[in-house]
């Protein structure tokens, strides 16, 4: 089975319209403003879409290009600026920042009330302590797929490979919250195919193009591919895991593109379109 999260985002999308058109009705248009960084193309793209999606469904935002020239004290001040903003209801500061720039000062100035990518530390806090609060886009993103196919995880030894702030640890907690026995693996653990094969649910997230195979995977498991690499001499984005031979043995699979990507950005929405109703309920 191809779980396909494209599909599913335009779905989601519809709704959150729907939602939307119930803010407008109300005086409230939901506003998500991005920090991106001018020299990196992949995130400037990246934002024109997640603004496009955003217009399509009613919401409006503005970006803010840092550069090269930009100060800590000028990043910090635009934060602040948008936490004071009550027209702003999410504000996505957009990995990667330029090096010259302390990004854990910037998230630890966000907080959690507009993180609508749910990766400050305020955020994350708030999911290791099991309380409400805007839950990280991807991993987000991924539980709506699970849900949508109706993929129970309770008791099912899942493995998540990679151990990032923004997806693997994350991940890894939003599966044991749903009663999964959770694994955390990465690109340094010994035996990482054996402790594949073992796997019910196979969440692929290093950043390493077609790293895992599809002699690594459990008959019938469920991957779900969250890795968008850049391989030469070929067109267009490939996966962590190699696709091809990976759908021979799995029993559900994203694919790349098309799987995961597409509602992380719908999770983005929609947690800015939660944001936006707080202020009427």
């Amino acid at each position: 089975m191809i779980l396909d999260g494209l599909a599913l985002s335009k779905e989601f999308r519809a709704e959150l319209k729907v939602r939307v058109d119930n803010l407008r009705s109300k005086g409230i248009i939901p506003k998500l403003d991005v920090i991106v960084a001018a020299q990196d193309p992949a995130s400037v793209s990246y934002v024109k879409m997640k603004h496009r999606w955003a217009e399509q469904i009613g919401m409006t935002g503005d970006s803010y290009e840092i550069t090269d020239e930009t100060t800590q004290e000028e990043l910090i001040e635009t934060i602040f600026k948008l936490n004071a903003d009550s027209k702003v209801h999410g504000v996505l500061l957009q990995h990667p920042l330029p090096k010259h720039l302390d990004e854990n000062a910037a998230l630890l100035a966000l907080g959690s009330a507009k993180d609508v990518d749910g990766i400050t530390p305020a955020s994350l806090g708030r999911l290791v302590a099991g309380l409400p609060g805007f839950r990280c886009a991807t991993p987000l993103g991924i539980t709506k797929i699970l849900d949508h196919y109706k993929i129970d995880v309770t008791g099912k030894r899942a493995l998540v490979i990679g151990r990032s702030h923004i997806l693997g640890k994350p991940m890894a907690l939003m599966l044991l919250e749903r009663n999964a026995t959770v694994t955390i693996a990465h690109s340094k653990t010994v035996d990482l195919a054996d402790r594949c094969r073992e796997a019910d649910i196979l969440v692929a997230a290093v950043g390493r193009a077609e790293m895992i195979k599809g002699d690594w995977i459990k008959p019938g498991a469920i991957v779900i591919d969250a890795g968008y690499n850049k391989v030469e001499g070929k067109t267009g984005d490939v996966g962590d895991v190699h696709f091809e031979s990976a759908v021979e043995v799995a029993g559900a699979i994203t694919p790349v593109p098309g799987g995961v990507g597409p509602m992380t950005v719908a999770s983005l929405l929609s947690n800015a379109v939660d944001a936006a109703e707080k202020m009427v309920s």
